[in-house]
């Protein structure tokens, strides 16, 4: 911390973050402007330690401490009457028993990513002015209050891997202004409150990774602004059949952009009104989009989320609105695969792997121009591989194995990048960049060969002497992904 800064009266924003800075932040740099300093940020740092008399900061007059993003260990100190706090990406071990009880003006907190334990004090219900609480990737336990679900004040709550318990309160204000509820990687249990309805501004629903039970909750699809949903590895069952009262209306999930329901119990056919109601994912491609955040009057909280991405467990700490994703794999849903996916033309990621989907692959999938992964390996799909797929001029990442496809393996544009592993359990299926030879007499269902074809060449050689042989000697190409 540069010494000079101490002969310098009367500052009111000192920003001194994204620099190499480390060791210990001062005890003068708590005193010298107390009177003054309203903003101080030391964010993206290397600071391990503070210099403090005291675990309750004294300025009178700061708004806003952003602390992120440091080596900080040790219990967090409290700020008392600040309105914006940023303690997150730390490695803080605890925190004062009754921190909430100093939040009685404070809008912002954040203590994501730290090794903090401990229950959430009742004195948070008192917090009247709280907006944004993130106390995400810690180790905090006990039951969720109800006040933090029912209360009117909160807009983003994200409480997400921690260890939190118990079920959600289903007395949610008729006023609520959450936007933003993120639960995921907890214990928590029972249903989804229906009074979550009430939240007519909600945006974000993520709950996956806990132990939640119930049939799907078509009822949050009356909400207008939601527009990622979240039940993945929980243990919600049923048909996805859209109930009989909600058939003719043709506003549900208009704004969905990300819904991943994988590593449930939903079975049956999947209704094709699934996809004829995701307008947003319907609409021309536009790479322009918006992040999603939140607007406070001293920060603005940008909202994460995590997905399966080509194959990969990937968390997008900022999410643009044109990011799309549809993941309903490791269920038990059986039957066609909808032709009206392909109507989803801005579509990024679909997975629809290991379920019991048969029938064949639709060749409108070809249409969606956008994609990027598509897997629908594990079900029981059947006939050739349609070649409208190699429309599909961005797709990095297919897998289509372990199902009973068969014919020759489409070679043109993307198709002929991927390997082995995307075809891998398809006893009919031949050709690069597979060793089996396609018109092979061995299986009678195979399409004839093609001698054509521009990746294979066949020389046939014929000697007449003592006896007759014929060589036959064919070049597969394999290539990698780029």
């Amino acid at each position: 911390m540069p010494r000079f800064l101490m002969h310098i009266n009367h500052i009111h924003t000192l920003d001194l973050s994204n620099n190499i800075m480390q060791g210990t932040i001062p005890q003068w740099i708590w005193e010298t402007w107390d009177d003054s300093l309203t903003q101080l940020d030391l964010s993206n740092n290397m600071f391990t330690h503070m210099q403090l008399t005291s675990y309750l900061l004294p300025y009178s007059r700061l708004d806003s401490l952003d602390l992120s993003s440091n080596r900080l260990q040790g219990q967090a100190p409290m700020p008392n009457l600040l309105k914006a706090v940023d303690y997150s990406n730390n490695r803080f071990s605890s925190i004062m028993p009754n921190f909430t009880a100093y939040l009685s003006q404070t809008v912002y907190l954040k203590l994501s990513k730290n090794n903090i334990s401990g229950h959430i004090p009742d004195s948070v219900c008192d917090a009247s002015n709280l907006k944004v609480l993130d106390l995400s990737y810690n180790n905090f336990s006990g039951l969720i209050l109800s006040c933090l679900i029912e209360g009117r004040s909160l807009v983003v709550l994200n409480l997400r891997e921690n260890h939190f318990k118990g079920t959600l309160s289903d007395n949610v204000s008729d006023h609520c202004n959450l936007q933003t509820i993120d639960l995921h990687g907890n214990n928590i249990q029972g249903q989804l409150p229906r009074s979550l309805s009430n939240c007519a501004g909600l945006g974000i629903l993520d709950i996956g990774n806990n132990r939640m039970v119930g049939t799907f909750p078509f009822w949050l699809g009356r909400l207008s602004d939601l527009r990622i949903i979240v039940l993945g590895s929980n243990l919600f069952y049923g048909s996805l059949t859209y109930p009989a009262r909600d058939r003719k209306s043709r506003e549900y999930f208009s704004k969905l952009q990300i819904i991943d329901i994988a590593s449930n119990n939903f079975s049956g056919n999947l209704d094709p009104q699934w996809f004829e109601r995701f307008a947003s994912m319907m609409a021309k491609f536009n790479d322009t989009g918006n992040i999603l955040s939140h607007q406070t009057d001293y920060r603005d909280y940008h909202d994460t989320v995590a997905i399966t991405y080509k194959g990969q467990y990937v968390t997008f700490e900022e999410v643009l609105t044109t990011l799309t994703s549809i993941d309903f794999s490791n269920n038990a849903l059986e039957g066609d695969i909808p032709e009206s996916v392909g109507s989803l033309v801005s579509l990024h990621i679909l997975n629809m792997s290991h379920n019991a989907f048969k029938g064949r692959i639709p060749a409108q999938i070809g249409e969606m121009r956008q994609l990027e992964s598509l897997d629908l390996s594990w079900n029981k799909l059947s006939g050739e591989i349609p070649q409208e797929l190699t429309n599909l001029t961005f797709l990095g990442t297919l897998d289509l194995s372990g199902n009973r496809l068969d014919g020759r393996i489409p070679q043109s544009r993307q198709f002929a990048t991927f390997e082995i592993n995307s075809y891998e359990g398809n006893a009919g299926l031949c050709g690069p960049p597979l060793s089996k030879p396609c018109g092979d007499s061995s299986n009678p269902n195979e399409a004839p060969l093609n001698t054509s074809g521009d990746h294979v060449d066949i020389v046939l050689f014929l000697f007449v002497g003592v006896g007759f042989g014929v060589g036959f000697t064919a070049e597969h190409f394999l290539s990698k992904v780029v």
